[in-house]
């Protein structure tokens, strides 16, 4: 251990730590359960070497992103490069708006599918009710909508909210 190791961190220290911390999960770097974890962890680090050990296995923090780090890497000749329309927006959305998106699909296909099997057991098609599920449906997607606004970067038409 170096000397640094033994010396105390101060709280602005941690809460550099903590603010690290956050961009990883952002990032998807860590799940929420690593990242709580982690966070407490920071809070109760004494020295530089207990913050360290927090970030043994994430990139520097001046690291590009990795959309960045593969522009730059060489193609595999014959490759093609899929692109969707919808996957980076999936891929940036918020974990839990993933998990409560997951939820919802979920429970809309389960629906649909005893709606469907009840429609031909009887041999007619019966009150269409999984249409209920679209409630909470677009209440999701109205929260997924405010949540991609608001971390929209700012541009030139958009100024930053005021400092508390």
């Amino acid at each position: 251990m170096t000397d640094r190791e033994h010396l105390r961190v101060s709280d602005h220290d941690r809460q550099a730590a903590v603010e690290r911390l956050r961009i990883a999960m952002g990032e998807g770097r860590l799940d929420l359960l690593e990242y709580d974890d982690r966070l407490a962890q920071a809070y109760r680090s004494v020295t530089y070497g207990d913050l360290d050990r927090l970030f043994v296995d994430l990139p520097a923090p001046g690291a590009p992103p990795a959309q960045e780090r593969a522009a730059v890497a060489p193609r595999k000749a014959g490759v093609a490069a899929v692109r969707s329309g919808a996957l980076p927006e999936v891929r940036h959305m918020p974990l839990a708006l993933k998990i409560l998106w997951t939820i919802w699909a979920g429970a809309m296909l389960i629906n649909l599918t005893v709606w469907l099997l009840v429609s031909v057991s009887t041999g007619g098609l019966d009150y269409f009710w999984p249409m209920w599920l679209l409630v909470p449906g677009t209440a999701l997607f109205g929260v997924t909508v405010g949540m991609r606004a608001f971390r929209r970067p700012p541009g030139p038409g958009r100024r930053l909210p005021p400092a508390p």
